[in-house]
């Protein structure tokens, strides 16, 4: 503990001075005489309530000053303030997604189930930031737009079904839909994080020109390409994921580009998209004072009220 102004604790023998400083310059008392037995009564009780009003008197004074000295304790506080950002994830929900190539615990896991994990966590784990969820197949919508109440985003993607949005890649669409509600923001920082298992095979733009256009809008897109196939690579593969295409749309949006076959790629790509976009929630914790104040100032309150009780009766 420690206190705020310490030179008022010099106040406390301030009364002892002032008594000190009248009982030198009071008049000699007046030549009254009393009988004994009468003193003799007297004297013992009104010892006690002298003794009494005086502990009062000094318990006030002590804690008032004490009060004045201002008591403190350091404190530490976890305080998440609004980060400027607003991140918008656009994810695919195409009929590849059933596919169950990854593992986890020795068990296989649809791409779905797997994104839902891992991308539920790292949404929760964003307070400070406005996140919004674009989803597209054939077409794109907006299945939570971009807010605060980070838990209502992680319970609309594990709520994401195939099928709701039909089940082709409209890549292009749902990076456009993504672009304009962020275009609409006037955060300071502009994010979208595209997550696509296939090729774009719905969309009436060029992807990369979607992307071209979100750079000129200040937003910065990062890509993630799920998925064991490239196209390059397994050309023939229906369920090959473009990732030469999801690679330039990210330097396009002046973003990162994730390749993802796995559980451990997805949990890595995780804490790389943390540390590409700081997560307001890892800033230092506040410290501060945490003031005492009132403790004894409500001492000095009651001590003051009992004597004005006993001066009344």
């Amino acid at each position: 503990m420690s206190f705020a102004f310490p030179l008022a604790l010099l106040l406390l023998p301030l009364p002892l001075l002032v008594w000190r400083l009248l009982a030198v310059r009071a008049p000699e008392a007046a030549a009254l005489r009393v009988p004994a037995d009468v003193l003799g009564a007297a004297t013992p009780a009104r010892g006690r309530d002298d003794r009494v009003g005086l502990a009062l008197m000094v318990a006030s004074w002590a804690a008032l000053v004490l009060a004045l000295a201002g008591p403190r304790v350091p404190a530490v506080k976890n305080v998440v303030t609004a980060s400027g950002r607003e991140i918008v994830l656009a994810l695919d929900l195409s009929g590849s997604m059933v596919n169950e190539d990854f593992v986890l615990d020795g068990k296989p896991l649809s791409r779905l189930d797997a994104v839902k994990r891992v991308a539920s966590r790292f949404v929760a784990a964003r307070r400070g930031d406005r996140i919004g969820l674009v989803i597209f197949g054939d077409q794109a919508y907006v299945a939570q737009p971009p807010t605060f109440d980070v838990e209502s985003v992680a319970y609309a993607i594990n709520a994401a079904q195939i099928g709701v949005s039909g089940r082709s890649t409209a890549i292009s669409d749902g990076l456009g839909l993504a672009t304009r509600r962020l275009m609409q923001s006037d955060a300071k920082s502009k994010v979208v994080v595209l997550l696509s298992d296939g090729l774009d095979t719905s969309s009436k733009v060029q992807a990369i020109d979607a992307a071209r256009l979100a750079a000129t809008h200040g937003v910065r897109i990062h890509t993630i390409a799920l998925g064991p196939d490239d196209l390059e690579n397994q050309p023939e593969s229906r369920d090959a994921v473009d990732a030469a295409a999801l690679d330039a749309m990210a330097r396009a949006g002046h973003g990162t580009s994730f390749r993802v076959r796995s559980m451990e790629d997805l949990e890595a790509m995780a804490a790389s998209l943390d540390a590409l976009e700081p997560n307001p929630m890892n800033r230092p914790p506040l410290s501060y004072w945490r003031p005492l104040w009132i403790w004894p100032a409500g001492v000095a309150m009651a001590a003051a009220l009992l004597l004005a009780l006993r001066r009344q009766a």
